[in-house]
């Protein structure tokens, strides 16, 4: 089993790290992992990356790699999309004819905020910034590789939205800032769901692998893949804030300095949308048809349970 890991310099990917090499010690047969970065194979450079491929020969391909600098893709299109879209693309193709596995992540951006209620795997894409453009024709880009006639393999698209982890993320600059200024401003009208990268790469590891690292066959497609509830920008910095406070943490901006405000009163060069929250009744009912309940805890998850334990986590760390 040859399994590639993408984006290893980035927080998805060094949750993968930690998962996979925590769970390999316990298995009687490895797998052979590589974890990429960009001093492995760019993968702006669609060539290398082909050649990478051939190269590894992967049974697996995870691609936890994304250019994800949402404001800069304004002025960095066709980065964003050599990166978000034909890289994908080109994984997508190589799985496809040699009947490999290829687990890809996107992201709520791809919705333009309108809909009212949590959005669906099947709803209609309307990205709003260059980002989420990237991120779209990336999906659709898999789809068709899979699609084609005399294809093989399976795919795994997870969607998820406002992902932290080991790196730079909203909540560790909010406690930055909260320790330096003596009130905060946060929007509070755009909805979705903070997700841990941990749990991202837990949920997607136990879509399309066993508990001894084998393949699983499961129904190829698009997945949403959140914690349960929802918040604000706003509700997640008041949140992280009394965390902190709650660890010991002293703070300049206490959760009652931080101000709610509205997104246009806190412009950006990219849209966001002001509702990205989504449904994951597909991929709950796809952990319950495998009659193994215990994978549905990290779907089930409440959204704030996962951050009060990432803020400790950071705070015994000394990382605040």
């Amino acid at each position: 089993m040859n399994i590639l890991v993408f984006g290893k310099d980035g927080q998805l990917g060094k949750s993968f790290q930690a998962l996979l090499n925590g769970l390999i010690p316990k298995l009687a047969k490895k797998p052979v992992i590589q974890y990429v970065g960009r001093p492995e194979c760019d993968l702006a450079d669609s060539a290398a990356l082909h050649t990478f491929l051939s190269q590894c020969q992967p049974n697996l391909i995870i691609n936890a790699s994304a250019y994800t600098a949402v404001d800069k893709a304004e002025v960095e299109a066709d980065l964003a999309f050599a990166i978000n879209a034909r890289a994908p693309e080109v994984m997508a193709q190589y799985a496809a004819k040699h009947g490999a596995t290829f687990l890809h992540y996107s992201t709520d951006y791809v919705f333009d905020g309108e809909k009212y209620g949590f959005y669906l795997e099947d709803d209609a894409r309307n990205p709003l910034g260059e980002y989420g453009k990237s991120k779209a024709a990336g999906e659709v880009a898999i789809a068709k590789a899979f699609s084609a006639g005399g294809r093989r393999g399976q795919y795994a698209i997870l969607r998820t939205s406002w992902v932290y982890g080991e790196g730079g993320n909203f909540i560790r600059t909010i406690l930055r800032l909260a320790k330096e200024r003596e009130e905060l401003k946060v929007i509070n009208d755009q909805y979705c769901g903070p997700t841990s990268a941990q749990s991202l790469a837990l949920v997607g590891l136990n879509l399309v692998m066993d508990d001894c690292l084998e393949i699983r066959q499961f129904p190829s497609g698009m997945y949403h893949a959140v914690p349960a509830g929802e918040t604000t920008w706003y509700g997640l910095a008041a949140l992280v804030a009394q965390a902190a406070l709650d660890a010991g943490i002293s703070l300049k901006a206490k959760p009652e300095s931080i101000k709610p405000i509205l997104a246009v009163e806190y412009p950006l060069p990219a849209p966001r949308p002001m509702n990205s929250r989504m449904s994951t009744d597909k991929l709950r009912r796809l952990f319950e048809g495998r009659g193994d309940m215990s994978k549905l805890e990290q779907l089930n998850q409440p959204w704030d349970v996962d951050v009060k334990t990432y803020v400790s986590r950071l705070a015994k760390d000394g990382l605040i």
